[in-house]
């Protein structure tokens, strides 16, 4: 069903025709000028402290952080994790041209299957978009080069990060998305779906105690890829 039809059926059941011209240019005016709240002091940051600051609250929330200077070593950096997590050296990887320029060739070890994650998958990897350094938390849209089943399904997921794509604010995350991605059923920037990742899954539902792994991944592994100066600085 199209996005006009949801609307139209809206409009008919809270008994509302169109909105008045002056009414609908004020919507429009808004919905253009994308009006922020306050954002937090603690995500205003020169930037080296602002990578600082998103490990810390990633590691604080559970997460692991390895950092490498290269695109090259990202591989190397995975297998020398799995191996620390006596995991298996078989994983899923997302279909991302960053991802699948990598060497892989070099770790003839490691057993690399290209697509979405099977219930039968332990380890992922997928290729980040974005992250907010005020809550360590990782922006992963889906779309054909990022299936949403590698962030769900296997019990080890792998997300490999540029510290680049390292912002302070929600707020800048989704500007990111606003300005790079564009629909082409809706015309418009926003995805099927978003996951805003905060550490490994958990729950404490049950009695308060704490359970990793609750609903998806129980272990969450970041590569983070230091490609531009102010972001090595804080190594």
């Amino acid at each position: 069903m199209s996005r006009a039809l949801v609307l139209a059926a809206i409009r008919r059941n809270l008994h509302r025709g169109p909105l008045p011209a002056d009414q609908a240019a004020l919507l429009h005016a808004r919905l253009g000028a994308h009006p922020r709240g306050p954002i937090p002091a603690r995500s205003r940051l020169p930037r080296a402290e602002q990578i600082a600051l998103f490990v810390r609250n990633a590691e604080k929330e559970f997460g692991t952080v390895a950092r490498v200077a290269e695109p090259a070593a990202v591989p190397g950096a995975i297998v020398e994790y799995l191996a620390q997590q006596n995991l298996p050296s078989e994983l899923v990887m997302a279909p991302h041209p960053e991802l699948e320029a990598l060497p892989w060739g070099e770790r003839p070890l490691l057993h690399v299957r290209i697509g979405r994650a099977e219930a039968t998958d332990i380890v992922s990897v997928q290729h980040g978009f974005a992250a907010i350094a005020e809550t360590g938390t990782l922006m992963l849209p889906s779309g054909p080069e990022r299936p949403t089943t590698l962030n769900l399904l296997t019990e080890t997921a792998i997300v490999v990060l540029r510290a680049s794509r390292v912002v302070g604010a929600y707020e800048e995350a989704w500007d990111l998305l606003r300005a790079e991605r564009q629909d082409p059923v809706s015309d418009g920037f926003m995805p099927r779906n978003v996951m805003l990742v905060t550490g490994p899954s958990r729950s404490a539902d049950i009695e308060q105690t704490l359970e990793l792994g609750a609903h998806g991944p129980r272990r969450l592994h970041i590569v983070l890829v230091d490609d531009d100066e102010g972001a090595s600085a804080a190594a």
